[in-house]
């Protein structure tokens, strides 16, 4: 039986980046990758016929022992035709002019050397097939044997099903010559119809069985085939549900990220503030910002829980906010002390893209209150041809020291926000101002 393996250099895994189709990948169903996969490995049986011949570095290696059932094969074959001898049973009489070696001793060294090979059916069926035969052309010389016959069968039938593709379709081919050889240049000599039982039985000894383990040999093939098939399958779900759960996570992330950092961002500015200055108007006024953005930041992550923890959560338009609630960071950043000039000029935009707006907006006011230089902040969100503007312009000053660390993943998360939905984005310090400007496409089919 041909045992082939799956060739690992061809599956995505990890890089179970299976994912993509590419270079060097077996996509499920591919029946044309399988049979290359499985053209690829030897079979079992022929790489231990193969073993047999030379090992590493061109060392002789013993070929493997026959296994129970082989041995089993060959003392029942060897016992039973020790039986038909012993009581005289022969399938051809004495009398019969094709008869070259008479007496009773002839027929067994054909048994013997028969059983010999049997023990050699599924380690060396290349081996064992030739020397049958030539038991066989023995055999016919005698008296004959019926056992002798019957293991030969077992013979052609081994070989073709544990020898190599390519030794099963000429065994296959060779027997079918010569039964049609057997049938039809007796009939054609002789001219009587009995003569078409000599090559009735040559098919039942040699093309039968062969036709028999090319039948079984395919269907263990495509049973192995299938299997390989539900193996790759699997390893790409697998692949696939990871990724998801991989991009889900980024989501998650991202979205956690622009929620509490504005509001982390503020109470830590006025949080600072309050320490700084020995005013109480001015910690008053501090701590009610701090409280605020506490109160706000602890709902916005209450409601990223409870949609996490749903099955509904994981639809993200359901609950994220649109480019109308804009606004909402631009209030957020006023109560923070930035002195944000807002420009909307939108109309109705995909959710995708309000959602894209609205977070890059959240973010640039965010790292504005945390970096920019004292002055306006403008914000401008326009609908041009096809696209939509994004513009956050805040004063920068290189040397001005940061009011709150930054995490490093604002500008990051921005950019492949804009790159998700196949816009461009910006971030860099023009003169004495820090702009921030993305391109968002309005075209859906535009968005990945």
């Amino acid at each position: 039986m041909i045992k082939p393996t799956i060739n690992v250099s061809l599956l995505p895994i990890a890089s179970p980046r299976l994912p993509s189709a590419g270079a060097g990948r077996v996509v499920a169903g591919d029946d044309s990758a399988v049979h290359r996969t499985m053209q690829s490995c030897p079979p079992r049986d022929a790489r231990a016929h193969g073993a047999g011949r030379a090992g590493m570095g061109g060392m002789a290696v013993r070929r493997p022992r026959p296994d129970r059932f082989e041995i089993l094969v060959a003392l029942c074959g060897l016992l039973g035709g020790l039986v038909l001898w012993g009581v005289g049973l022969g399938y051809r009489s004495a009398a019969e002019p094709t008869v070259l070696l008479h007496g009773r001793w002839p027929v067994l060294p054909p048994l013997v050397v028969m059983a010999g090979c049997e023990l050699l059916r599924r380690s060396a069926p290349r081996l064992s097939l030739p020397i049958g035969t030539a038991a066989l052309a023995a055999d016919a010389l005698s008296q004959g044997n019926l056992a002798t016959v019957l293991m030969y069968t077992d013979l052609v039938y081994a070989a073709v099903l544990y020898g190599t593709a390519g030794a099963a379709q000429r065994i296959l081919w060779l027997t079918g010559l010569a039964t049609a050889a057997a049938t039809l240049v007796p009939l054609a000599v002789w001219q009587v119809p009995e003569a078409v039982l000599l090559g009735v039985l040559t098919g039942v000894v040699t093309f039968g069985p062969a036709s028999t383990g090319w039948i079984v040999r395919n269907h263990r093939d495509a049973a192995e085939a299938a299997r390989l098939r539900a193996e790759q399958t699997a390893l790409l779900a697998e692949t696939d549900r990871t990724q998801a759960v991989t991009a889900e996570r980024a989501r998650v992330a991202r979205e956690l990220h622009d929620l509490v950092a504005g509001h982390l961002s503020a109470i830590a500015v006025h949080s600072t503030a309050a320490l700084s200055l020995d005013d109480p108007a001015t910690t008053r006024q501090a701590l009610s910002v701090i409280r605020e953005n506490s109160l706000e930041g602890l709902a916005e992550m209450q409601r990223l829980i409870g949609i996490c923890g749903t099955a509904a959560g994981t639809e993200e338009p359901a609950v994220a906010p649109t480019v109308d609630q804009v606004a909402e960071p631009v209030d957020t950043a006023r109560a923070g002390g930035l002195d944000v000039r807002l420009d909307a000029r939108h109309g109705s935009l995909p959710a995708p893209v309000g959602l894209a707006t609205y977070r890059i907006v959240q973010e640039s006011l965010t790292n504005a209150l945390k970096h920019a230089s004292p002055g306006p902040v403008t914000v401008d969100v326009i609908r041009r041809d096809g696209r939509l503007d994004i513009t956050v312009r805040s004063p920068y000053d290189g040397r001005a020291e940061s009011r709150a660390p930054g995490s490093g993943t604002g500008i990051a998360g921005m950019r492949e926000r804009a790159s998700l939905l196949g816009g461009t984005f910006r971030a860099c310090a023009e003169g004495r101002s820090w702009v921030v400007r993305a391109t968002l496409p309005l075209t859906e089919g535009d968005h990945r």
